[in-house]
């Protein structure tokens, strides 16, 4: 159970609508976008999270919104626009793994200006979780890279790039500007994919062991069905990855990265414990079967503290 005052967290990012083509070519839309399905998952377990990103005055953002405030995700820090709401096609294969297809040119996420984004430094917040589509896009990517290299020592910093090759125009500007945002990161997360295309290292082994060395404390690579791993300074850790009925993958790595965090605040956790093997095994298990469950169904759905059995 959270103790005390819970810690403030911004979760940054996009807020978007998936257009999920299945198996039988309907096509359903549901909220998405990667920082919003974490700001989401951590809400849902407890977490006092507001989402700093843009939402559109269209049916879409007025339903993104609404699904943020019921989830008890602080609108505070969204920034209103009447830009339309950005959409991904998802399509589904029949493994259940979803293909994403972008459309974004004078749409609502790109367009995160550094003021807006600066707003969530009064006050600043205990932790900040960055990254994914948001990381990708001009201005909103060099609004938050300022936000990272601007939020006091004092601030836990999480960062997911969870990569989107189809998106990013210009490799090498995004592989600099993800560096210097990892630089300051307490915990990078990504899929074996993202390190692959970061390029950092010959491997995303090699990738993780590297950031470790720099500085960063813990480095979570999930890799599908297979195995979810930890590195960090005391050692590695591989947890396996809790077999499920899937429905589709939607949002599983972003449930991963916002249930991770989730569980370190509300374990009293921080910078210091991060260089724990046993603490970060516990974490990732935890991260794990929270993505698994939502894999279960339709669209990024992640569990509650009752599914998780916290309640």
């Amino acid at each position: 159970m959270w103790s005390g005052p819970r810690p403030r967290v911004v979760i940054a990012g996009e807020a978007l609508i998936d257009l999920i083509i299945g198996r039988d070519g309907s096509v359903t839309p549901a909220p998405g976008g990667g920082q919003y399905n974490a700001a989401r998952a951590l809400a849902r377990l407890g977490g006092d999270v507001e989402f700093l990103g843009r939402l559109g005055d269209d049916w879409f953002g007025r339903l993104l919104r609404t699904k943020l405030e019921e989830d008890g995700v602080g609108t505070s820090l969204a920034v209103d626009t009447t830009d339309p709401t950005t959409l991904v096609l998802a399509e589904i294969d029949e493994a259940g793994v979803a293909h994403y297809h972008w459309y974004i040119e004078q749409t609502t996420v790109p367009g995160l200006q550094l003021d807006d984004a600066l707003a969530a430094l009064s006050p600043p917040p205990d932790a900040l979780h960055v990254g994914t589509l948001g990381l990708a896009m001009e201005p909103i990517a060099d609004s938050l890279a300022a936000l990272v290299a601007q939020v006091p020592e004092s601030t836990f910093v999480m960062v997911d790039p969870n990569c989107r090759p189809t998106a990013t125009p210009d490799f090498e500007r995004y592989q600099a500007r993800m560096k210097r945002i990892i630089a300051r990161a307490d915990v990078v997360k990504g899929s074996d994919e993202d390190f692959e295309y970061l390029a950092l290292a010959e491997s995303p082994e090699a990738t993780a062991r590297a950031l470790i060395e720099q500085g960063v404390g813990a480095v979570l690579v999930t890799q599908g069905s297979d195995d979810a791993r930890g590195f960090c300074a005391g050692g590695e850790v591989a947890v396996p990855v809790p077999t499920v009925q899937v429905s589709d993958t939607v949002g599983a790595g972003d449930t991963f990265g916002g249930s991770f965090l989730a569980y370190w605040l509300e374990h009293g956790f921080g910078r210091q414990e991060l260089g724990d093997a046993h603490l970060l095994e516990d974490a990732v298990t935890f991260a794990a079967r929270a993505a698994a469950i939502n894999c279960t169904r339709a669209g990024a759905e992640p569990p509650t503290r009752e599914e998780m059995g916290l309640d």
